[in-house]
């Protein structure tokens, strides 16, 4: 099978996961049992037939191997593989594109489905600071387009739980914060997105550890997402799945009803308003 050329990524991984499972039909095998040749799960193959996740490389050979696809999987993986994402997120952020909902926690950060540009600017160059103009550039137009998934006016089901933190440490200053917090407030009254406040007289909570994203998909197995500086696993297990869910319905739990976050992200949205218009000594 041979794709057109200007196939995006996205479509090709769709493509190649069509193929995977009408290979390992063809070789009468259960999403399992391929599972069993390639030691990870049956979950972990139907996220690939599916397009959530990637087949990477020494993947590829193993596939071309147990089902006798003459480097099918090999020869097509490279443009599948192709992102413009940093390597650590690039399976993420495909995954993103094709869930049906995201739960998503921000610990300290806007999480970046609702960050506006010159808040992902300064996120970026706080990161960097000494990359040239073009990386940030490169960095802030993928992160961006990862927010156009809100332009579609109802999936995915978007979910976040912001920290208050999150709220209040001053990324890029207070007009990109104001600025920000404006837009989620914006999003949330359209009723795009549901978003909950974690204020900080909440005490300890379930994820102190750090962010934590949850993803839902249709026709595959649900994933989860944490992350380090410089490095992001992509899970699968369902026992990792479940605590993380968990965790995410505690954080829910403990904070503020959307109608409550909503008032209290205007509020600060006004304060960092005042500040930026206050004159200068």
């Amino acid at each position: 099978m041979t794709g057109p050329k200007d196939l995006d990524p996205a479509s090709r991984r769709v493509m190649v996961g069509e193929e995977l499972r009408h290979a390992r039909e063809r070789a009468g095998l259960t999403q399992q049992a391929l599972g069993e040749l390639l030691f990870v799960s049956g979950s972990y193959v139907g996220q690939m037939e599916a397009g959530t996740r990637r087949i990477l490389p020494d993947m590829a050979e193993r596939l071309d191997e147990a089902l006798g696809t003459a480097g099918f999987f090999v020869r097509h993986g490279v443009k599948a593989n192709e992102s413009k994402h940093p390597v650590q997120f690039a399976e993420t952020a495909e995954a993103e594109a094709l869930a049906t909902s995201i739960l998503e926690y921000g610990a300290m950060l806007i999480p970046g489905l609702l960050q506006t540009p010159g808040y992902a600017r300064a996120v970026f160059l706080d990161f960097q600071p000494t990359a040239p103009d073009e990386v940030i550039e490169k960095l802030l137009t993928a992160r961006m387009e990862r927010t156009r998934l809100l332009d579609n006016p109802t999936k995915p089901v978007l979910w976040a739980v912001l920290d208050e933190a999150a709220l209040r440490r001053r990324v890029g200053g207070a007009a990109v914060m104001a600025d920000n917090l404006r837009h989620i407030a914006d999003l949330m009254r359209k009723r795009r997105i549901v978003v909950q406040v974690l204020p900080f007289t909440a005490g300890g909570h379930a994820s102190l550890h750090g962010p934590l994203k949850l993803m839902h998909f249709d026709d595959a197995p649900p994933l989860t997402y944490i992350e380090a500086p410089a490095v992001g696993l992509l899970l699968d297990d369902p026992a990792t799945v479940a605590r993380h869910q968990l965790s995410y319905d505690l954080l829910r739990a403990n904070a503020l009803t959307p109608r409550q976050s909503l008032a209290l992200i205007s509020s600060v949205a006004e304060d960092y308003t005042h500040e930026d218009h206050e004159p200068r000594a």
